[in-house]
């Protein structure tokens, strides 16, 4: 009997990890339920994807300023049925707890590239950070990754070289000159 527990118990701990979502897909079917939520109307989707006290904002062109929506005015002002556009995820990256995803949601004549930035709460990916902007359509998200490179804040500046004494440099015989 204590066999077939243990044996039963091993097994539903292995289904259920077999069943968590990784990192990457747990992103990814945030972001999905973000845009699914924008292009149909679907506030289930918004509210699942965003964090309640998310943040959302842009510079407002005719005034200079930031503007932040509450989520909860941005989900209202979203139209039943949803809006004519078409989205799609560019980039994500994470470590750790925070992450960083870029979407685009194309329209007829416009479109808004979205930088998101995502926490993980409670084992879940959450938008807490909506920053966009409406570009022209033949706009396209510009940048480039930073190489990565590891120096430590007590390490020594490297010695510059000394300088050659030209004065000192004998000609080398044939150099091809």
């Amino acid at each position: 009997m204590k066999k077939n527990l243990l044996f039963l118990t091993l097994i539903a701990l292995v289904s259920f990890r077999g069943y968590a979502q990784s990192d990457d897909e747990s992103i990814k079917s945030t972001l999905q339920s973000y845009i699914q939520g924008f292009t149909k109307g679907d506030s289930a989707s918004l509210n699942k994807a965003f964090h309640p006290n998310a943040l959302l904002r842009n510079l407002n062109a005719s005034s200079g300023r930031i503007q932040d929506t509450p989520l909860k005015t941005f989900i209202s002002k979203m139209p039943s049925g949803g809006v004519n556009a078409t989205g799609k995820m560019l980039t994500y990256e994470y470590a750790g707890t925070s992450g960083v995803a870029t979407v685009e949601l194309q329209f007829a004549d416009f479109k808004y590239i979205d930088l998101l930035s995502l926490l993980k709460i409670n084992d879940q990916w959450k938008i807490v950070c909506r920053i966009y902007s409406r570009v022209d359509l033949d706009t396209n998200l510009k940048g480039n990754s930073v190489a990565t490179t590891t120096t430590s804040s007590t390490s020594m500046p490297a010695k510059t070289p000394a300088k050659k004494n030209s004065a000192n440099v004998k000609p080398k015989k044939d150099d091809g000159w």
